[in-house]
């Protein structure tokens, strides 16, 4: 999903089509460095548009609202992508208080759900990607490969 172009509705059926096999689907959020919709705002979207969307990740932005990292609302862990690497690191004081409301929503949802919420087709995250600097790659992949294979 575009935050610039939202959804369309041939990926909306798509998304309906999913929900009915109980297929494992997440929302992928993209185009989020040249508008006003922030990765939350557009999470909101989904949610109202889809369904309700788990957010195990937020967007930390830099200075000039570039975004540039992401915080895991599990762990409270940063990864760094400013400089189009990854690097992990604890976050400061400041981050937890900023996340604590959204960490204590996620950690509801996926207590409802239980951790195959999303290998059953249950729950649906919702997780950035910026191709510049690679931000949310890894936490995709780490999401994709925590499904049970079909061999």
């Amino acid at each position: 999903m575009s935050a610039q172009s939202a959804i369309s509705e041939a990926d909306r059926k798509i998304w309906e089509q999913a929900r009915e096999l109980y297929i494992p689907s997440l929302i992928l959020i993209t185009e989020l460095t040249d508008g006003e919709i922030d990765f939350d705002d557009m999470s909101a979207i989904a949610a109202k548009l889809l369904d309700p969307l788990q957010t195990p990740y937020l967007v930390l932005h830099d200075d000039i609202g570039k975004p540039t990292a992401l915080i895991d609302l599990d762990s409270l862990r940063i990864a760094d992508y400013s400089d189009g690497k990854r690097i992990e690191r604890d976050s400061d004081n400041e981050h937890k208080v900023l996340v604590f409301e959204f960490r204590k929503e996620y950690l509801e949802a996926i207590e409802e759900f239980g951790p195959s919420g999303f290998a059953s087709g249950l729950s649906f995250p919702a997780l950035p990607f910026i191709e510049d600097n690679g931000l949310g790659s890894f936490e995709i992949a780490t999401l994709l490969n925590s499904l049970p294979s079909r061999s």
